[in-house]
């Protein structure tokens, strides 16, 4: 990967939306050549794809929270049975094993309070060897990177 490699993932990053040729021109490159280079990035990984970022609260999801939790015992077979079981949530948007008093941390949005809390009681609660629930709020959002890597 050289610098005009990085600065295409950094440009196709900001805006996955650029025609071929707009890139090209971005880049001081050929649209031919600048194509087998986007090629070429996204065969090696390091492209995982295209998408559009939505606006959570203009689709009613009001409620972003991030809940912290443990598991009693993490052996794999735990570990399996929970990463399947949040991966069939659709409220839980991101999910993470983290180092310090807990051993997940997830990123959880609901349209309301109430459904946050139904959430909560009637379905991370009841997942089996959960020991320890907390969560945090988010009361307002300072910067988000949509998953961005700071190129």
């Amino acid at each position: 990967m050289d610098p005009v490699d990085v600065k295409i993932l950094g440009l196709l990053q900001k805006n996955g939306r650029l025609s071929n040729l707009e890139l090209a021109d971005m880049v001081a490159l050929s649209p031919s050549a600048c194509h087998r280079r986007v090629k070429l990035l996204e065969e090696n990984g390091y492209i995982d794809g295209y998408h559009a970022a939505l606006n959570a609260k203009k689709l009613g999801f009001d409620i972003q929270a991030l809940v912290n939790l443990n598991i009693g015992q993490i052996s794999e077979a735990e570990h399996n049975y929970f990463t399947r079981e949040i991966g069939l949530m659709p409220e839980v948007v991101s999910a993470y094993i983290v180092t310090g008093e807990t051993n997940y941390v997830l990123h959880v949005r609901t349209r309301d309070f109430e459904a946050f809390s139904q959430f909560i009681v009637n379905r991370l609660n009841k997942l089996k060897g959960v020991t320890k629930i907390y969560s945090q709020i988010v009361l307002s959002e300072l910067k988000s990177l949509n998953m961005r890597v700071p190129l």
